[in-house]
């Protein structure tokens, strides 16, 4: 979208309204695609910002998928400006290859505190639920006898 505008311009276009956007009890959230943290302000819009980082769970519950776009990409052809990456080598690791390769290379140093709480809160929903037995209280259990 570089080409088309400004990072500025296009917040100034989306700022009050888009699809995305969600108005609660004073509050604003957006569900668009690469939003971190799903708040509505500029640093993590996906719609305004010419570099932005999406991370989503991969299929199967097994990692996450990490896209980016790419910005030498002609802007006719958006499909094509999308990188995207699968991690599924586990929480540590995939934090670690996320951290070499995206923000220790320039691409949002600002975004790395958001994106690894991301992956983590991905990685731990993936996580099989542990059942765990029902416990009685020792104090019914000598009183029955």
């Amino acid at each position: 979208m570089s080409a088309i505008a400004s990072e500025d311009l296009l917040w100034l276009l989306v700022r009050n309204n888009h699809s995305f956007l969600t108005k609660r009890n004073g509050a604003q959230f957006s569900s668009e695609p690469n939003n971190l943290t799903n708040l509505h302000s500029f640093k993590y819009s996906g719609l305004a910002c010419n570099k932005t980082i999406g991370i989503t769970p991969a299929p199967n519950n097994r990692g996450v998928i990490v896209s980016s776009r790419k910005s030498k990409v002609e802007s006719y052809k958006p499909a094509k400006s999308i990188h995207k990456v699968t991690l599924s080598k586990g929480t540590r690791r995939s934090a670690k290859s996320f951290c070499n390769s995206f923000t220790r290379a320039g691409y949002r140093p600002d975004l790395r505190k958001e994106a690894l709480a991301r992956i983590s809160a991905i990685y731990q929903t993936q996580r099989p639920v542990k059942v765990h037995a029902r416990k009685t209280s020792r104090r019914h259990a000598i009183k029955q006898k």
